[in-house]
């Protein structure tokens, strides 16, 4: 069979730009690294975009980011509108550390105006590990496909044992509700994960309990 013609000038084009790529992806990370380094234990949040001010879980988040910061943790979110603005403007409000991981997209995200401390990333796994490395605790709103590839990362993570275990807390015990009965069966029927699987994450709707999940699974409940 007769081989494929290689445009050489172009494959070691290729060769330069993922080279050049590498010095990027590095960047990022010390960039991230330095500045969430110097900050308090943090509480990842995640949720829809699209939830809307006045809407509930746009109001439960804002909640949330008020409670979090007078616990002496900073909030972190992806930077954007729906849920993370609602979370980063609660911190805002509570005069608390409010950090947004934005992330360039082809449509901009434009970062939400309740943020004192913005990072901006162009690969979305960097941009991952900033959310993981510096969580004391992970929050999923209702939220949509992205929500879902963080929160399922989050839980394969620590199921691999590749990070240590933190709490995961899912808002919304009607939202989430297909989700966990399709985990029970077929998932669990059929042994595609197991009970201690299911056991890594809790579902809340009420925003003080989630505080009080935190503080348990640290050790620091107070009396």
């Amino acid at each position: 069979m007769e081989s494929l013609p290689i445009d050489k000038d172009l494959y070691l084009q290729h060769n330069l730009e993922d080279a050049w790529r590498v010095f990027r992806i590095v960047a990022e990370f010390v960039d991230g690294f330095e500045v969430l380094n110097t900050l308090p234990p943090a509480v990842t949040i995640f949720g829809s975009a699209r939830t809307k001010p006045g809407e509930l879980y746009y109001e439960k988040a804002r909640q949330l980011g008020r409670l979090i910061v007078k616990e002496n943790l900073c909030v972190i979110t992806g930077g954007g509108g729906g849920i993370m603005e609602a979370a980063n403007r609660g911190a805002y409000e509570a005069d608390g550390i409010s950090v947004g991981l934005n992330i360039e997209l082809p449509t901009e995200q434009i970062p939400n105006k309740y943020i004192t401390k913005l990072i901006s990333f162009r690969y979305f796994f960097v941009r991952k590990v900033m959310f993981v490395k510096y969580a004391h605790a992970f929050v999923a709103f209702p939220g949509g496909f992205g929500t879902l590839d963080e929160l399922f990362e989050m839980l394969t993570l620590m199921q691999t044992h590749k990070i240590k275990r933190f709490p995961v807390i899912l808002i919304g015990s009607e939202y989430w509700k297909g989700l966990l009965d399709w985990m029970q069966n077929p998932m669990l029927t059929t042994e595609r994960v197991s009970l201690e699987d299911l056991e890594l994450f809790n579902v809340e709707d009420t925003m003080e309990n989630v505080i009080k999940i935190i503080h348990e699974f640290h050790g620091t409940q107070q009396t």
